[in-house]
């Protein structure tokens, strides 16, 4: 069946898509016209402009467009919303802040407490795939998606802990800079180990694990998180086998294969642009050191 029966708010949320716009033209306010208002402000590059969009854009198709409705009809498609939402989006809007600007937002005296102690990567590193593989027990699942609440205080705490978790690695502030070249590349692999045994779980099981996904009941209550009841009172809802053409546990075991795999794409991205990174470094430092000490003319 086609998702239209669902209605435009709930495919594509016009009030989501209102709220990142608006940060959008915001950020692009103050990179600009006003950039001149902050002291040590410098012009921004292409590049972080791109970051920065591309981490908005993604940001509204995971909670926006209609790959959210599917997170609700398809767990292949949730945990394809899942990895997208927190190892893509943080790093592109971190990379896209620039350094004048995420250094008064770090400033913050609300901010700056909190930072100091994610600044121990290790904290970091554990919290943010601790609560990511408790939120996938299906005990925990079921319930987090059957309530509006416990959902959207469930998502802000995961993206907050995946910003904490990204900021080691990528923030360009020489104070919040706690881990060097091979230490970063030594926490990626940290990482990808950390995440692995829900994964792992969700790839190997045999049977369906979540009830949001298998029993009509719960299936039609996760439903009202993002579709108006007086729409879904409308529409004859038999159950999640209407919209999703796999068997449950073969959707169940591509949902963690498809994790697998964008976290590998991410991560190796962010492995080469460290390297990059390390790369320019040590030729900057050669070239002012053969400056500050020229070879002597023949």
């Amino acid at each position: 069946m086609s998702l239209d029966i669902f209605g435009f708010r709930a495919m594509w949320s016009p009030l989501f898509f209102l709220i990142v716009l608006s940060i959008g033209i915001l950020y692009f306010l103050i990179i600009g016209p006003y950039r001149s208002r902050f002291e040590n402000s410098e012009p921004v590059s292409f590049k972080q402009k791109f970051f920065f969009g591309s981490g908005l854009i993604l940001l509204y198709i995971c909670k926006g467009s209609p790959l959210d409705l599917l997170g609700h009809l398809m767990f292949s498609a949730h945990m394809t919303q899942m990895a997208l939402l927190y190892l893509a989006v943080p790093p592109l809007l971190i990379l896209g802040t620039p350094t004048w600007l995420l250094q008064r937002i770090v400033d913050i005296k609300v901010v700056k407490p909190l930072l100091k102690f994610f600044s121990y990567p290790l904290v970091a590193l554990i919290l943010f795939n601790g609560l990511f593989s408790i939120y996938h027990i299906p005990l925990v699942f079921d319930e987090v998606k059957t309530s509006v609440t416990l959902h959207a205080v469930t998502t802000g705490v995961l993206f907050f802990t995946a910003f904490m978790m990204w900021f080691p690695l990528v923030n360009p502030l020489p104070e919040w800079q706690t881990l060097s070249g091979i230490k970063k590349v030594g926490y990626i692999f940290a990482d990808g180990v950390l995440l692995t045994p829900a994964c792992a779980l969700i790839i190997f099981s045999t049977t369906p694990m979540y009830s949001t996904y298998t029993d009509p009941q719960a299936w039609a209550n996760a439903l009202e998180l993002c579709v108006p009841a007086t729409t879904l009172s409308t529409i004859d809802l038999v159950g999640p086998q209407m919209f999703n053409s796999l068997p449950l546990v073969e959707d169940q075991q591509l949902g963690g294969v498809i994790m697998k795999i964008i976290q590998e794409i991410v991560y190796g991205s962010i492995l080469g642009y460290i390297f990059f990174a390390w790369a320019r470094r040590e030729r900057e430092r050669e070239n002012e050191t053969s400056i500050m000490d020229p070879q002597p003319i023949e």
